[in-house]
């Protein structure tokens, strides 16, 4: 009301434009001048005059009511889903390889969004999905991965990723242009730690082929497995995209069909239409359908 009666000259005016009565505004005006303690508006006549007290406080009104203004156009871009805040789970290569570079394609696409990321295991950020820790999750399909059609969760698949064989340079095999998984089974391994949801697609992979390996280290950090590897403490299978540049170890392909890392994103179905989350699954994938996943 101050504000409008510097704008406008007169209480009357004011009083118009603000679609309330004269005397309305006079008691809301005299209330701020018993708030604030001193005299805001002097009469002259019929006119009243706005003091320096007034003039001071009208400066801290303008700022006042432009950060309002400001904060009803963040509401209202919210509620469109313009802006927001997202928190993704997702493990470390995903993170490198999917998260890093697609924060860099929304912060141009959608500039409202700020990612919020959580390093966690491939197995563990559906689970903070679900618990409502956050809002995305990038995961890896393992035996307890909820079923495709669990009606909670919207996934959609970002990528299939073959393992490869890593194996020291004096291994038999290391001057082949493939392994057979065959080829590993009289050596020691190095595997990723129970509950880790990779070491359930290798173990199996290797029951498939016959063998039962034998587990002396474990280590989930995949540049770990590779200087055990090349020091000789046993062979290895990382998923392609995880092994070390440069690797201290030898890599191979392995025969067709190799074990392979299924990863897919989700989302809790009931905010599987929030613009800012389908945005951000637009972009995972689109990062995914880069990745060098051809050897």
């Amino acid at each position: 009301m101050l504000r409008a009666l510097a704008d406008h000259g007169t209480v009357t005016a004011a009083a118009e434009v603000l679609h309330l009565t004269p005397s309305a505004v006079s008691q809301q005006l005299a209330a701020l001048e018993s708030e604030v303690g001193q005299e805001l508006l002097e009469r002259r006549g019929r006119r009243v005059a706005i003091t320096s007290a007034g003039r001071l406080l009208l400066e801290h009104a303008d700022t006042i009511l432009t950060e309002v203004e400001r904060a009803e156009e963040a509401m209202r871009r919210h509620a469109e889903g313009a802006t927001g805040e997202i928190r993704v789970a997702a493990f470390a290569t995903a993170i490198s390889l999917l998260v890093a570079p697609s924060l860099v394609s929304l912060r141009a696409s959608t500039p409202g969004l700020r990612l919020v990321v959580r390093d966690v295991e491939g197995h563990q950020g559906i689970t903070q999905l679900l618990d409502g820790e956050v809002e995305l999750a990038i995961a890896v399909e393992h035996r307890g991965t909820p079923r495709a059609d669990d009606e909670r969760l919207t996934r959609i698949p970002l990528y299939a990723e073959p393992f490869v064989a890593v194996i020291p340079s004096t291994h038999p095999a290391a001057d082949a242009q493939s392994v057979d998984l065959t080829a590993l089974s009289a050596d020691d391994w190095v595997m990723t730690s129970i509950g880790n949801p990779l070491r359930d697609v290798v173990l199996l992979a290797c029951e498939q082929a016959g063998f039962q390996p034998r587990i002396v280290h474990t280590s989930d950090d995949f540049h770990s497995v590779a200087a055990l590897v090349a020091a000789n403490a046993g062979v290895s299978l990382i998923p392609r995209l995880a092994v070390p540049t440069p690797s201290p170890a030898v890599i191979r392909p392995l025969t067709d069909p190799p074990p392979v890392r299924r990863v897919f994103a989700a989302t809790r179905r009931g905010q599987a239409d929030n613009p800012l989350i389908a945005a951000t699954l637009k972009t995972l994938a689109e990062t995914a359908a880069d990745l060098p996943l051809t050897p």
